[in-house]
């Protein structure tokens, strides 16, 4: 039974390999065309490509042509070449800007970018171009039904870019450049208002301000102090239910006890 079964599915491999031969060498491009689009939507992209591949030359200046490009763009997308898809999506719109599918290649082509975008620890680039290409879709289509997941990818690359330059402000206090610690930080709240380690920034921000205060020279301890605990107040008044609150309420009354001692 089992060889059977093996043999049945060697002959239905060599028909198949046979089968795609033919289409390969075939002349007629309405076939090749009809075969492109069968394996496509079983899900066989690396057959559909090199088909759709070469009718763009045969199907050039036809109605077909159109269609022939947007499938091609999700052969590359369905087998994982962003890079291609997104050039081959936003080609179809430079080359049918009246298609029937501009709107979902524009959308597909900002999508495939932000699928490029590398881990916050590697270079930004593609993250950056991610962010622009989908706001512009925004922008373009502001009623469009991909707007909210744009939004959604746009704030989930702020957060990545915002913990790449978190993870670096972090350095400076690690190796106790704490006032260098406290702009860096300071930048990250600027540049990434909403994003999602405003809560930990803070506190680091405490954190520094009270190390950089009683490590401070004398003329600028008490200054420095009355700094740290105006960091306090902004964490506490931001987030009362911290899981940082407590080592917060330590550094805010060591700190009043550095200022009390200070004025006796």
């Amino acid at each position: 039974m089992i060889k059977k079964i093996v043999l049945f599915s060697l002959l239905v491999s060599l028909f198949s390999c046979g089968e795609y031969q033919k289409v390969l060498k075939s002349s007629d491009a309405n076939y090749k065309y009809e075969m492109a689009v069968k394996y496509y939507e079983n899900g066989d992209f690396n057959r559909a490509m090199p088909l759709f591949r070469e009718l763009t030359t045969m199907l050039r200046a036809t109605k077909k042509s159109e269609e022939v490009i947007y499938y091609l763009a999700y052969c590359h997308y369905n087998n994982g070449d962003f890079i291609t898809s997104s050039y081959l999506f936003k080609n179809y719109i430079k080359t049918f800007p009246n298609g029937s599918h501009v709107e979902e290649c524009s959308y597909m082509g900002a999508y495939c970018v932000y699928l490029e975008s590398p881990s916050y620890s590697l270079d930004a680039t593609y993250t950056k171009k991610a962010i622009d290409e989908l706001q512009q879709f925004i922008n373009t289509y502001s009623i469009s039904d991909n707007k909210s997941k744009c939004e959604e990818l746009i704030s989930e690359l702020h957060n990545k870019l915002a913990l790449k330059s978190f993870e670096n402000a972090k350095q400076y206090y690690t190796t106790q450049y704490y006032k260098s610690a406290i702009i860096a930080l300071n930048n990250v709240l600027i540049d990434y208002p909403g994003n999602k380690y405003r809560e930990e920034i803070h506190f680091l921000i405490l954190k520094s301000s009270y190390e950089l205060a009683i490590k401070s020279i004398s003329t600028k301890v008490e200054e420095r102090l009355n700094n740290t605990l105006d960091a306090f107040l902004v964490f506490n008044d931001n987030y009362p239910e911290s899981k940082y609150i407590k080592q917060a309420e330590k550094i805010n009354q060591q700190t009043t006890e550095s200022i009390n001692k200070l004025k006796k």
